[in-house]
């Protein structure tokens, strides 16, 4: 933006916003969707600054008007770099991802994570923490103690109660040969402070995985180099296998009330996992539309967005052109334990979709 259109747009809001007091100013901020804001931020130097206040995002928690915003982080496949984009939400129009400048590129090998309005990088770079209300990046306060540097993927993150738990592995060398061992290390996202490390020694399992969330409070793991699913209770200190979890491939899966959901790009259906009948399902009222839309994609990204509520990121070709593709998806469990799904939203949210690689997504509370 030019200055002299800045100044222009300063002169036209003077006679409004200098005339009434701060906090009346931050209400009615507060109550605009935070959709609006990167237009709003444009209109000055005093907006931008409130928009990237904390005290704006405290009011509106206060307002009880904070929203689920969703973030994807995208691989260029020409450029190689690996950018967030926001999940832009508009009236009357198609929603669409959108980059975020002023978060520079990371890593694609690691974990994130999202406690409140703050997403947790850690990567074979970078140990970060991101402020989604400002969209700003601070490094992590020092781990206890650095995993030995194994294969970034091999670690994954996961937020129980407000505690960041990075679970990696620790190759040691002694004189018979190399022995592998699960190290945990938790993170007080609210002190920034490290708990003790916990390790377990070897178990029999490879050191890559692929996927992690949590249900029940328990972490639930999925290997990469083979078929095994392994799930640690950090209350109890154990770990152990889940046949039942593990007869699914349930890579890019979002839990949602403690049942853990995914595309099933093989068969056309979103499954659901209920910890507390230890089996799987198929989500009903859902056929046509994934029969339809999905019929090219090879994968999937589930998160969570909201109360009862997931979205669905995939690719799929439209108009001879590979697009990538929203859906959100409202839950609901009936009468005899069935859950159903009905479509909220769909949109193609990236139109170059051949040029990026969907790589994590994550939801916060703004």
């Amino acid at each position: 933006m030019s200055e002299n259109m800045e100044q222009f747009l300063e002169l036209s809001v003077s006679p409004l916003i200098p005339s009434l007091p701060d906090d009346v100013t931050v209400d009615i901020v507060a109550r605009v969707p935070r959709s609006h804001y990167p237009t709003l931020s444009l209109v000055s130097k005093k907006f931008r600054k409130l928009i990237a206040s904390p005290k704006l995002y405290k009011r509106r928690s206060q307002l009880g008007i904070t929203q689920h915003c969703l973030y994807a982080l995208l691989r260029n496949r020409d450029t190689g770099d690996c950018r967030f984009y926001i999940l832009h939400r508009k009236l009357n129009s198609s929603n669409r991802l959108v980059i975020v400048r002023s978060l520079s590129p990371v890593s694609y090998r690691g974990s994130f994570v999202s406690v409140g309005s703050k997403v947790y990088v850690f990567n074979d770079v970078d140990a970060l923490c991101i402020d989604c209300a400002s969209h700003t990046a601070q490094p992590i306060p020092d781990m206890p103690q650095r995993i030995s540097a194994t294969p970034m993927p091999s670690r994954v993150a996961n937020v129980i109660d407000g505690k960041v738990y990075l679970i990696g592995d620790s190759r040691f060398t002694f004189d018979r040969g190399v022995s592998w061992r699960k190290t945990v290390m938790v993170l007080d996202a609210e002190t920034q402070t490290w708990e003790p490390v916990i390790r377990k020694e070897d178990m029999r399992v490879g050191p890559l995985w692929s996927d992690a969330v949590v249900m029940e409070d328990k972490i639930c793991m999925r290997g990469i180099r083979e078929s095994y699913s392994i799930v640690y209770d950090p209350k109890e200190n154990k770990w152990e296998m889940n046949e039942v979890l593990n007869s699914k491939d349930w890579e890019g899966g979002c839990v949602v009330d403690d049942v853990l959901y995914y595309l099933d790009c093989s068969d056309k259906a979103l499954r659901a996992y209920d910890p507390k009948q230890s089996r799987w399902s198929v989500v009903y009222g859902l056929d046509e539309f994934l029969a339809a839309e999905t019929t090219q994609s090879k994968w999937a990204n589930a998160v969570k967005c909201g109360e009862k509520k997931l979205a669905l990121f995939f690719l799929k070709t439209h108009d001879g052109k590979k697009v990538i593709c929203c859906a959100e998806i409202a839950l609901e469990r009936r009468q005899g334990g069935e859950i159903w799904g009905k479509m909220e939203s769909f949109d193609a949210v990236i139109e170059d979709g051949g040029l990026f690689d969907v790589m994590k997504c994550v939801a916060v509370t703004v």
